[in-house]
Formats: structure tokens, C-alpha cells, sequence
């Protein structure tokens, strides 16, 4: 009885020691990557696949999902600021709400369920059929020949991915708004030239690479260390889309309050 007490307490505690003992050999991995990454760029043609792969592969979704996005954020804006007779001002918040907060994380969040599992699928596959220990028999390092190419593409792919987000975005809050909520295109207009700022657009650009580089280290590094035959390869591809959200959020709160500190 007191041996099973025990254990109930001390459960806890080894989760938590293990936990921080992963997080620190995550760190540990990800800090001598950082000496490959000058070599990665020896394979253009990879670094270019993985764009396609990770980024064009996503462009559907995310389209998708701006369209209704922004068209949502302006109905429910209106619903809001007629009450006050402020529907001018629905143009510069879809700006700068679509810009600076939804833009990255929707595309980051589209891009972790379309391209960060199947990333972590495909590396988790090749690493329980010996295809990653052939690769390092062969001379060839596999993490500069599968990892860092991987990352490197999603650090570019994911900032293109936000800018048509907001694009796509912005431009059918502005269609459900001068369409059918009967807002004054002019005025619409005018309030988003005169409020907006290039600096609102360059915060999520920032946020997307920082959000590519995050998401990709996650899901390269579960996929790389998977075990477990065909069940491993299933929970690395559902580990990798848990905590790459989970992270997202987190790191969005953490990049929000400095550049909020910054505009100080």
C-alpha cells in the first residue's frame, strides 16, 4: 500500500525529469545542427524539392483557408462595430489582425497538418526500415542529407505561404465588405491606406520564419528518432502535429509581447 502510494507521488515527477530531459537532447540535437547548415546549400536541387514539397504542397489549403478567413473576420467585425457606428474601420483591423496574428498561425497550423506529419511520416518510414543507417553506412551524413535541406525549405516556404495568406485574406474581407455588407469601397480604402503599415506585414513574415524553423525542427527531429516499427512512425507523425501546435501558440505569445515591447 505505502509502495503504491509512493509511486502515485513520485509519478509525476519522473514524467516531468523526463520530459526536460528530452526537451534538453531536442536542444542538444538542434545545436549541432547548426554547423551543417552552411554545407546545405552544396544540394540546391533538394532545398528546392523540399520547397515544392513542403510549400506548393500547402497552397491549396492555405488559399482555402484564408478565403473564408478573412470573409468571416469581416462579417463578425461588422456585427461588432456597427453597434457603434464604426464600420470604417473594419478594413485597417482585417489588416492588421489578418497580418500580424492570423495569417502566421493559420498558415503555420495548415502547414504542420499538410506538410510537418508527412515530413515526420517520411522520416519516421525511413528510419524503422534501415533506409537512414544505410545512408550513414554509405558515408554520407543523414542529417545533412535529409534534416537541415528540410528545415531550410520550410524557414523559406513558410514566410511566401503567410504574404499570399494575407493577400487572399485581406482581399475577400474586402469583397464580403463592399459586396455585401454595403460598406463604402472609398472609405474602406482610404482607412486601410492611411492606418495600415508595412510594418504590420513584416511582423507575421517574421513570425512565419521563426514559426517554419520551430515546426520543422520538431517534426524532422520526432520523424529522425523514430522507433517502433509501423505504430512508432504513427505516434512520431501524431507527436510531431501536437507539439509543432502547442509550440506555435506558445512561441506566438512569447514574438506578440516583444514586438509589442518594441513598438514602445
Amino acid at each position: 500500500m505505502i509502495e503504491r502510494l509512493l509511486g502515485y507521488i513520485g509519478h509525476p515527477f519522473i514524467r516531468f525529469y523526463e520530459t526536460i530531459d528530452k526537451f534538453g537532447q531536442f536542444v542538444l540535437f538542434q545545436v549541432k545542427l547548426f554547423a551543417l547548415y552552411p554545407y546545405v546549400f552544396r544540394r540546391p536541387k533538394i532545398i528546392l524539392t523540399q520547397i515544392d514539397v513542403i510549400g506548393m504542397g500547402c497552397m491549396g489549403v492555405v488559399s482555402l483557408t484564408a478565403l473564408f478567413t478573412g470573409m468571416v473576420l469581416a462579417i463578425q467585425l461588422y456585427n461588432g462595430f456597427h453597434q457603434f457606428g464604426a464600420e470604417n474601420f473594419i478594413g485597417y483591423t482585417v489588416y492588421f489582425s489578418i497580418t500580424r496574428e492570423l495569417g502566421p498561425v493559420f498558415a503555420s497550423l495548415m502547414l504542420i497538418s499538410r506538410s510537418i506529419s508527412a515530413m515526420a511520416a517520411e522520416l519516421g518510414t525511413m528510419r524503422v526500415s534501415e533506409q537512414i543507417d544505410a545512408i550513414d553506412i554509405l558515408g554520407v551524413n543523414s542529417k545533412e542529407f535529409l534534416i537541415t535541406p528540410r528545415i531550410v525549405a520550410t524557414v523559406i516556404s513558410l514566410p511566401l505561404l503567410v504574404i499570399w495568406f494575407d493577400f487572399i485574406a485581406i482581399g475577400s474581407g474586402y469583397m464580403i465588405s463592399t459586396g455585401v455588407l454595403g460598406i463604402n469601397p472609398i472609405v474602406y480604402q482610404d482607412t486601410l491606406m492611411r492606418l495600415g503599415e508595412f510594418d504590420d506585414i513584416m511582423t507575421g513574415v517574421i513570425k512565419a520564419a521563426v514559426f517554419g524553423y520551430i515546426v520543422s525542427a520538431i517534426g524532422s527531429y520526432i520523424g529522425f528518432h523514430t522507433s517502433g516499427g509501423a505504430r512508432g512512425v504513427g505516434q512520431s507523425t501524431i507527436y510531431a502535429v501536437v507539439y509543432s501546435a502547442v509550440a506555435i501558440f506558445i512561441a506566438n505569445y512569447f514574438l506578440s509581447s516583444l514586438f509589442l515591447f518594441l513598438d514602445w
